[in-house]
């Protein structure tokens, strides 16, 4: 048995501090409270960042191709053969052409910039985030010069279905009386809200032959999207994608080029954190130190007591190891427990503070998505309630040791 009975219940009578032993107590307990509220942080601060991840690669790969191909200069012309021997190459599952091009889309005296993409209907309305997230509309009218546009474009420019736009393109017409805007009409067909804000206030989704016609680029197409088997692990496929057209007046781009700056940042942002956090983990420990050192300057008279009735020096070591090590293992109890049940609930946590402040705590045109995300990974739960145990038991180590130390004598003496 690691601990004997008697040692067991010693730590845990120094854990009940005596009204004389109240400032002990106090720092026990924030001690405890530390190590509780830095874990159950840490937890819920990863648990968001894996979320804003995990949403972010959905609703990105939901809307993209994985790999682009596009012309150097001008629009891609022969983009079938392209497409075709794309197909060949292996991991590659489809190819879509695509044609895209700002444009200012206006109606009614409202007006905004918008992207502009140009895609094959049956293409479009296959795609799942796109399926499950139609708000109105058919994808029946998603044809010639019917559109698709998010939710908070069409509030933004007060249109519903049935509703015409003109859209604007940046490039006039060159005649006698000077440049004249391209600008054309088209009616409102497919109201989506795939909950990312940037697709849902900015994009125009048209029938590729009318993006041809409206971008002026003939048959060709700007880029052709390919979707692949792992879009996460691009490498071999844009290697041999890269050799396949080597030569050509073609290069090959992938998903997380376009979207370096949204994952970088998310990156520094969680590495950051999880080192300030860390801290607070690491703050509470050291509370630990201050409260078993003090314990055992108080508890000097009864050190001595169980030594000169047999008590070994590993007794005294382990009783107060126990001691420190229980207060850091309930702290983490507590934090791992407070993290989950948060994480795991973490929209209704906002909404509740949300409607307590009046304020908004999560603004979809800053963070890009329309609710506040969290993913737990139980391995990284794991890590964290490992990290706080082991700091907690690690500050133990040296108040137990000078307890250990504590010579009978010399405390009997000067008691």
């Amino acid at each position: 048995m690691l601990f004997a009975p008697y040692e067991r219940w010693v730590a845990l009578r120094y854990m009940r501090a005596r009204r004389q032993e109240g400032f002990i107590s106090v720092i026990s307990w924030s001690s405890l409270l530390g190590i509780g509220l830095g874990v159950a942080t840490l937890i819920i601060v990863m648990a968001v960042m894996n979320g804003f991840r995990a949403e972010l690669f959905t609703r990105i790969l939901g809307m993209n191709g994985h790999v682009h191909l596009m012309a150097s200069a001008g629009p891609l012309q022969n983009w079938e053969d392209v497409a075709a021997r794309a197909l060949q190459v292996p991991d590659v599952r489809s190819a879509a052409p695509l044609v895209e091009g700002q444009a200012l889309v206006t109606n009614n005296g409202l007006a905004t910039g918008a992207l502009v993409r140009g895609v094959d209907p049956a293409d479009f309305r296959n795609r799942p985030l796109v399926a499950s997230h139609l708000v109105a509309g058919a994808w029946e009218a998603f044809t010639g010069e019917g559109v698709a546009i998010g939710a908070r474009l069409a509030r933004r420019l007060n249109v519903g279905i049935g509703d015409s736009l003109t859209l604007v393109a940046p490039g006039g017409r060159a005649t006698v009386f000077g440049t004249v805007p391209r600008l054309r009409a088209f009616k409102v067909a497919v109201i989506f809200d795939v909950g990312m804000y940037e697709y849902d206030s900015g994009f125009v989704f048209m029938p590729l032959p009318s993006a041809q016609a409206f971008f002026h680029v003939g048959q060709g197409v700007t880029a052709l999207d390919l979707f692949v088997t792992d879009p996460h692990a691009l490498g071999p496929v844009r290697e041999a994608l890269t050799q396949a057209f080597t030569g050509e007046d073609l290069y090959v781009t992938d998903w997380r080029q376009s979207n370096a700056g949204f994952f970088n940042a998310l990156q520094v942002e969680r590495n950051v954190m999880f080192l300030i956090l860390t801290l607070i983990i690491l703050v509470a420990a050291f509370n630990i130190i201050s409260g078993l050192i003090m314990l055992v300057k108080d508890k000097g008279h009864d050190i001595a007591i169980l030594r000169t009735m047999g008590a070994s020096r590993g007794a005294i070591l382990r009783i107060f190891f126990l001691t420190g090590a229980s207060i850091g293992t309930l702290g983490t109890a507590l934090g791992v427990g407070l993290g989950v049940v948060i994480a795991t609930n973490i929209e209704h946590v906002r909404q509740f503070f949300q409607a307590l402040t009046g304020t908004e705590l999560f603004a979809p045109e800053i963070y890009f998505l329309s609710h506040l995300p969290a993913l737990l990974d139980w391995s990284e739960v794991g890590h964290v309630a490992l990290m706080a145990l082991s700091l907690s038991f690690l500050a133990t180590l040296y108040p137990a040791w000078r307890a250990a130390r504590l010579d009978p004598v010399e405390a009997l003496r000067y008691e």
